[in-house]
């Protein structure tokens, strides 16, 4: 075979075929190690205790299978959503101070969980005293009578099948903690590996034909990868961006019409026996044995991948239940069809962004953003939650719903705002659905303004040894050796919310 067979001249990026399968990740983000290798044991840590499950094995009985981690980039109000607070219209106008209740400001729950990065002098981003009212009704709804604002009418008639937990935090107030949400890091500290990933690392796969860890939407730019991304757990357990094309779901993922199949199979079966030949001579080059894999994987994905991401097939009425014959609706409703056909073939993780980066962020005209978006997201969401329950997969899948922090009670004041909300990571609201997660409940509270998450609180790595442990995995046993993390990095699995 020549030389142009190996290196083919078409490129992405000013790299070759081949380069972009060795480099970014060695093959569609790593896919061949944590498809293949991770489940032969070739990275599992040493000790089993301190490390992955067993191939095949998990550390406690799963509750679930599957995945679908649905995050909105940018912040939405927890309290225009899914944490109303009644005496924020009560007491409109007033400070903090004015009103019946302890000023949050002075909670010691404030200064433990604030962390600025400008100097408090300069730039207090979250601490706005006056308070600013509710911007939509709300309701109680369902046999459970949880209470959602009516900017979901097609969410609220799920809420039954709905766990709510309204005592999260985080730490960074700025749209890093998009990554943090993901990570559990500041981004002042040493990144870490995103929750995906950790699951990636964790388990073996259920398709051999597609990723274990799939990304739809995302991530929403260039300094968001942390939220997909496996750092030092190496390339292979990044999640995987598909696009919802058939016909081009991947970078290089269908042969060029010029080749035939057996052309391209003999030529990555010759690549594969020079890649052998240099695994003989370093045969501890774990990206070097991601590179064999990756391209029996990426063959075999072109026939799979696509057909995972082709609605073709699907009925006009699971298409309308998604939104997808709506303008508003479509983007959104596309994207988690795709995730519901992704953990229906054996998908273990699957991060959705339905919205794209930062629109959430409401610093002004509250009302009218949130107005629109909850339109685009409540349809399809919704719908998600219908389809898997009919199906009988919301007894296999677990749904997460999240954000990066909420709104601040008061009103925002810089550059003369009169009608949004700040960044406020010190009290927020996600909810879960599906395996393994008690219905119709609610779990934890934030104070009567809205302020702060009271008692103990969940920081953002508790969802993620939440979600862990309902996949079968202790999080405190995914260690890798010489990469000790503190106690925070592994948070405690919120066990009130499991059933």
């Amino acid at each position: 075979m020549s030389s142009k067979s190996l290196l083919p001249a078409d490129v992405c990026c000013g790299r070759s075929r081949r380069t972009f399968l060795s480099d970014v990740g060695m093959g569609f983000t790593g896919l061949a190690l944590g498809a293949m290798l991770a489940d032969d044991g070739v990275v599992r840590a040493a000790e089993p205790a301190a490390g992955p499950a067993a191939p095949g094995g998990t550390h406690f009985p799963p509750r679930t299978k599957s995945v679908i981690w649905v995050f909105l980039s940018g912040g939405y109000s927890h309290l225009e959503t899914f944490d109303p607070k009644p005496a924020l219209n009560t007491y409109a106008g007033m400070t903090f101070d004015k009103t019946p209740f302890e000023n949050p400001i002075n909670s010691p729950l404030h200064k433990k969980r604030f962390r600025s990065v400008a100097s408090e002098e300069i730039d207090v981003r979250d601490v706005y005293p006056t308070i600013y009212p509710m911007q939509v009704g709300w309701q109680k709804h369902g046999q459970s009578g949880i209470e959602v604002t009516d900017w979901w009418p097609h969410l609220a008639k799920q809420v039954d099948d709905l766990c709510l937990v309204r005592n999260m935090w985080t730490t960074d107030n700025d749209h890093a903690a998009e990554n943090q949400i993901h990570t559990g890091r500041h981004r002042l500290d040493e990144v870490q590996p995103s929750v995906g990933a950790w699951a990636h690392y964790g388990l073996g796969t259920l398709n051999e034909n597609l990723p274990k860890f799939v990304v739809l939407g995302g991530p929403t730019r260039s300094d968001t990868r942390q939220s997909i991304d496996s750092n030092y757990l190496g390339p292979q357990h990044s999640g995987v961006p598909l696009a919802l094309d058939p016909k081009n779901p991947l970078p290089f993922g269908q042969r060029s019409a010029k080749q035939t199949f057996d052309e391209q199979r003999n030529e990555y079966e010759l690549i594969g026996r020079l890649n052998e030949l240099t695994a003989v001579e370093y045969p501890e080059d774990q990206q070097l044995r991601a590179r064999i894999r990756a391209y029996e994987l990426a063959f075999r994905m072109q026939a799979a991948v696509p057909e995972a991401v082709d609605f073709s097939k699907e009925t006009e009425a699971t298409t309308k239940l998604y939104g997808l014959d709506k303008e508003n609706t479509k983007v959104a409703g596309q994207r988690l069809l795709g995730a519901r056909r992704l953990v229906e073939r054996g998908v273990r993780f699957v991060q959705v962004f339905p919205s794209s980066y930062g629109v959430w962020d409401s610093h002004q005209k509250l009302k009218d953003n949130h107005t629109r978006l909850c339109a685009t997201v409540d349809l399809p969401v919704a719908g998600l939650m219908q389809d898997l329950k009919q199906r009988g997969l919301l007894d296999q899948v677990t749904v997460v719903f999240c954000t990066e922090f909420g709104r601040t009670p008061g009103l925002e004041v810089r550059a003369g705002g009169t009608n949004g909300r700040d960044h406020h990571p010190n009290g927020f609201t996600v909810w879960l659905a599906g395996a393994g997660i008690k219905q119709g409940h609610v779990h934890g509270a934030t104070d009567e303004l809205g302020y702060n998450a009271l008692g103990d609180g969940h920081y953002v790595t508790d969802l993620h040894a939440t979600v862990l442990r309902l996949l079968g995995l202790d999080n405190r046993r995914l260690e890798v050796p010489g990469r000790k993390r503190l106690d925070i990095d592994h948070g405690q699995a919120i066990t009130d919310i499991m059933t």
